[in-house]
């Protein structure tokens, strides 16, 4: 589990891996290989930009030794709160983990949007939101990538000789979604939800 505020600093975190998130934990800045590294926060091991890590402070679990922190972290450790910070959270802000870990099904999918190549999503339906689907680049990242109001569309799940064998496609007027599970169990698995969801059930 995450450090509580009180512990930050005091026990050593769980270190997120570099390939759990496309995007820094903290500003939500896509990572690419040349202007933004990989970072570790050492009071909470969130990986962030350079940016998001151009702090210091003393742990306590490292010999108060100065060790880089992220900002939320530093603000936490010397005590002062940004008010600034508790600003109301946009509906794409929800973080995966916090909506994964209460969600009715959440899994890796292909996704194909229009005539792009398919490519990789974390997908995620929560429990408190039954009628949307979020999807996210990677399993840990804080930010989701789209959102699709699920209700009113019409589900199609015969794949046509280009798509993916265990693929469905989710349509509504002009918008077409079309996602591919790994198996048939995990594509049967989702469809009942959506099957659901489109007539607005949960």
């Amino acid at each position: 589990p995450p450090l509580q505020n009180a512990e930050l600093g005091k026990r050593a975190p769980r270190w997120i891996r570099d390939n759990e998130v496309t995007m820094c934990m903290k500003c939500k800045e896509p990572f690419n290989a040349l202007t933004r590294r990989r970072h570790h926060c050492r009071a909470c091991g969130h990986v962030v930009c350079w940016k998001c890590s151009d702090y210091k402070a003393h742990l306590e679990y490292d010999g108060n030794k100065l060790n880089k922190v992220c900002k939320d972290c530093y603000h936490v450790i010397i005590g002062c709160t940004d008010s600034e910070e508790k600003k109301k959270k946009g509906i794409l802000e929800i973080e995966s983990a916090e909506v994964s870990g209460n969600s009715v099904i959440c899994s890796f999918l292909q996704y194909m949007e229009k005539s792009k190549p398919w490519q990789k999503a974390w997908c995620v339906i929560p429990k408190q939101e039954a009628l949307v689907l979020y999807m996210y680049g990677a399993p840990q990242d804080v930010k989701a990538l789209a959102t699709i109001p699920l209700l009113g569309y019409t589900v199609d799940d015969t794949p046509r000789s280009a798509d993916l064998p265990h693929s469905f496609k989710l349509t509504q007027s002009k918008s077409v979604h079309s996602f591919a599970a790994d198996n048939e169990e995990l594509k049967q698995k989702w469809l009942k939800v959506i099957h659901l969801a489109v007539k607005g059930e949960t």
